[in-house]
């Protein structure tokens, strides 16, 4: 029995039952470890097979390892070319914006985005273009197709002005204003 200096009372040993409960688990534990070392060592010792068995795992462990080495690099690879692509995308943001179009692609780009309809007359309306200002001339049947031809046209990007020059058939084609009056404007 233990006794303390201060007040001569005796102290209660440590219980061995508690110490025993605690490390019962540890124990079996520890055997069944013992066990499945043991099972292994067996298998892979064996006289008969387990040359076999070692050399047949050896093969599993570096196929999985060299799997496992292509699909990193996969991923490694998959990862480099989404940065690339962000970077990309980040850079071409930023660039100053685009030149305007000389006046054939102008006309070519006003011509199939307004004839891209099927009610527009393809063949009884002409454009062209000259710095920036499109010409539309031709013959049409309704008032309201060339005012919505000559909206449409306003804008088509990269357009600065129309010179709608459209008209109803048996009436005069109206007639274009000079360059030096279009300056004028301001067009």
């Amino acid at each position: 029995m233990l006794v303390s200096a201060r007040g001569m009372r005796p102290l209660a040993a440590p219980s061995r039952r508690g110490a025993d409960r605690r490390s019962a688990p540890s124990m079996l534990a520890t055997a069944a470890g013992g066990l499945a070392v043991g099972a292994l060592l067996e298998y892979f010792l064996d006289p008969k097979t387990g040359r076999r068995r070692r050399h047949t795992a050896r093969d599993r462990v570096l196929s999985r390892l060299r799997r496992g080495e292509r699909r990193a690099i996969v991923r490694a690879r998959r990862a480099e070319s989404h940065a690339v692509g962000v970077a990309r995308r980040t850079i071409n943001a930023r660039r100053r914006p685009e030149e305007p179009a000389d006046d054939l692609t102008l006309a070519q780009k006003v011509e199939s985005q307004l004839f891209r309809r099927a009610n527009v007359p393809k063949g009884q309306v002409t454009v062209n273009a000259e710095e920036g200002v499109v010409f539309l001339r031709g013959v049409m049947d309704r008032q309201e197709d060339i005012d919505r031809m000559g909206d449409e046209a306003r804008r088509i990007t990269g357009v600065r002005a129309v010179e709608n020059l459209i008209h109803p058939p048996g009436t005069p084609a109206p007639a274009s204003r000079s360059k030096l009056e279009r300056q004028r404007d301001g067009d």
